[in-house]
């Protein structure tokens, strides 16, 4: 997030398309009828980091991102962000509330993005456990909502070796929290070894638990292949964000090559949404959502029409 207040920035500071696709392998050349009819409907979820200037600004209140999300974008399911109402994890008024203009409108709330509540990985024992202990109450405010995940972070120091062995025990407590409530924990590459695709993926072979897993963001990489990153990470996939910045004169995402990544992802079976992550600037948020549906909807319609009966 490069835009007003980074999520790195802000961990970093505090702690120191959505898309169902029904889906047969691409490459398979048996593909039932029932098959064909359900193999890409599309269901779009917006995370609300898409709209953090809007809400960081006063222009958006909380409250009101799932009325934002149906009636100005289509929307019917959506991702929070804890930043928006840190102080309100344990507010059974204020969560209820929001629950119910999110049942009103018959929108989902799928998983909260959870940052700000220290080092799963951090190096001190006593340390490492206390930010374990913060995410529980996210957790059990995504039980409320009926969400399926939290969304984590892997951050540690150290060398990648003793990193490793932090942040698994770190997600291992957490992920046997989460169970007990039949949740998910996920973890996004979100800088650091986080965006290395190779070593996330060892991170989660050995917490090997079925409810950890992680969250493959298109974006939030520096010097990893993000293609090769997230064809690593997909096998432990259990949402996906479509990260986007800037467009160029025909709708593509300029850093992403949205066909390619897509072809990714099915290629790995995945069933679950996808994300849409908008925080460009060169155009304003509504525009940048807007774009990114319409992208993520014309390469469905072009995968789609590869398809033959």
């Amino acid at each position: 997030m490069s835009q007003l207040m980074d999520r790195r920035s802000f961990l970093r500071s505090s702690t120191a398309l959505s898309v169902t696709f029904a889906f047969a392998p691409l490459g398979g050349n048996q593909i039932s009828a029932a098959e064909k009819k359900t193999l890409f409907n599309i269901n779009i979820s917006l995370a609300e980091w898409s709209l953090n200037k809007a809400i960081f600004g006063k222009k958006l209140d909380h409250l009101d991102f799932p009325k934002a999300a149906k009636q100005d974008y289509g929307i019917d399911a959506i991702e929070l962000v804890n930043q928006f109402f840190m102080d309100k994890a344990k507010d059974q008024k204020y969560l209820a509330e929001f629950k119910k203009r999110a049942d009103d409108l018959g929108v989902k709330i799928l998983l909260i993005m959870c940052d700000g509540e220290g080092e799963l990985g951090n190096p001190d024992e006593k340390a490492r456990f206390k930010a374990v202990e913060n995410h529980y109450k996210w957790a059990e405010a995504a039980k409320f909502f009926g969400c399926h995940s939290i969304r984590v972070n892997a951050y540690s120091k150290g060398t990648p070796d003793e990193q490793r062995e932090r942040v698994v025990d770190g997600l291992r407590r957490l992920g046997e929290f989460g169970a007990k409530l039949g949740l998910n924990v996920i973890v996004e590459n979100h800088g650091g070894l986080s965006s290395r695709g190779d070593w996330l993926a060892s991170v989660m072979k050995k917490v090997d638990l079925p409810n950890v897993g992680t969250l493959p963001d298109f974006g939030n990489f520096e010097d990893y292949d993000r293609y090769k990153a997230v064809a690593e990470m997909m096998p432990f996939a259990k949402a996906v964000s479509a990260k986007s910045h800037d467009f160029d004169a025909q709708g593509n995402c300029v850093e992403t090559d949205y066909r390619r990544m897509l072809k990714i992802v099915l290629d790995a079976g995945y069933r679950g949404y996808f994300g849409i992550e908008y925080e460009g600037g060169k155009i304003g948020e509504p525009e940048g959502i807007r774009l990114t549906k319409k992208l993520l909807e014309k390469v469905r319609d072009e995968l789609s029409a590869g398809y033959k009966g």
